[in-house]
This record gives C-alpha cells, structure tokens and sequence, in this order.
C-alpha cells in the first residue's frame, strides 16, 4: 500500500525506481565517487572512509537530503555505497553502527537525523547480505551516544571556532553496549573532522575495539 500511495524513486532524478537509483543517475554517481579509506594518526577514530568530495552535484545532494526535507535520499546513498564490493570489504571488520546524534531541537525542527537514517539503513543491508555468514553480526545502537546541547552549526565556523564548539556537548549511556566493539561512526559530511573525532573521543571511554568514521563527503 505504502510503494502505492509513495511509490520508490531514483534519488537523483525522481523517476520510478524501485531500487531508488536508476542506471543513468548511477552511472553519474560513479564518476563522482572515490570510494577512499584514510588512515588517522593522533584521532581518537583510525580511519575514515567516504564516498564523494563534496562538490557539485553531490553537493546539492547532501543540502536537499539534509536541509530540504528529501529524506528518502537516504536509501538511494546506501544503495549505492553497498554496489561497490571493494568498499563493501572494508566495512566487514565492523560489528557495530553509531549515527552522529543531533540535538532534541535540532531534531523538532528537521524531523529526522539525516545520519541516523543512514546507518539504520546500512546496518539493515549489511545484515541482509551477510545474512548466510553465522559468525557475521552487525548491529545498529543508538542507544549510547547522545547530543545534550544544542549548539551554532559546524558550518557557520572555522576549523578553531568548531573545535571549541563541539566540546562537551556529547555524552555516552549504556557504554556496555560498546565495549571491544569494532564501531563504525556515520556522518553526512566529513570537513575538519572536529565533530567525529569528539564524538570518538566519547565513545573510546566504553573501551572499543576500534573506531572509524563514514561519511559521504569529504569536504
């Protein structure tokens, strides 16, 4: 009744599709993407992976998914991160994903968490496609990092002024939950990487096995 009523469509371009990304607007995205995995030294996460720089139409991408009410674009960003199987491979050392959080306002005033919905939706695909593989366990937790301030947007500072803003508005529940978990932290954008390393910061406390970051930009 739902597909009825709100049939799929390709992200992109807004046609019918029920895979949420048409071979044209694919064929777009690849020669966009680059698929890159960094190494980090001196970050409380060791590495981070994304998909695209952040730039043209993966620009106006990300501003209609995060600013523009298109939150359906979510599906349509896994379905083609999970189409590259070399990227794929990378994402198999990790048993557990964490969204970035938003604020309580934040969240009244957007509706959703464009990073939440994301990592949901990756977590529930990843399990799907290891589904064969017992030993394989992947979990979606949003139950143990949390944003208790809200705060000017990341966006609207610099590479100090974000630093100090992000500090201290992060906290860690059920840290159980995380501990000797190999964690994945999702973001939508990646630019100084202030947010995700305190965000890291927050989460080494429950004793993880290993941190790192995906994002889909990089800017």
């Amino acid at each position: 009744m739902l597909n009825v009523i709100y049939p799929p469509i390709c992200g992109i371009c807004g046609k019918i599709n029920k895979n949420f990304l048409c071979i044209k607007c694919q064929k777009q995205l690849e020669k966009q993407s680059k698929f890159q995995v960094e190494q980090k030294i001196s970050y409380y996460f060791q590495e981070h992976l994304y998909i695209f720089e952040y730039q043209g139409m993966i620009r106006k991408m990300l501003i209609d998914y995060k600013f523009q009410e298109k939150s359906y674009l979510y599906k349509t960003i896994v379905k083609f991160l999970l189409k590259n199987k070399k990227f794929f491979q990378n994402l198999e050392s990790y048993n557990t994903i964490v969204p970035v959080p938003i604020s309580r306002k934040r969240y009244k005033e957007r509706g959703y968490n464009q990073s939440e919905l994301i990592a949901k939706e990756l977590a529930m695909e990843l399990s799907k496609m290891r589904k064969v593989d017992s030993n394989f366990e992947i979990k979606y937790n949003n139950n143990c990092l949390f944003k208790t301030k809200n705060i000017i947007e990341q966006s609207k500072l610099n590479q100090e002024e974000r630093q100090e803003n992000i500090k201290g508005v992060y906290e860690l529940c059920n840290e159980k939950e995380l501990f000797e978990k190999s964690i994945l932290l999702i973001d939508d954008i990646y630019t100084t990487g202030s947010t995700v390393n305190e965000c890291s910061k927050i989460l080494s406390r429950a004793n993880p096995k290993k941190i790192g970051v995906l994002t889909i930009a990089k800017d």
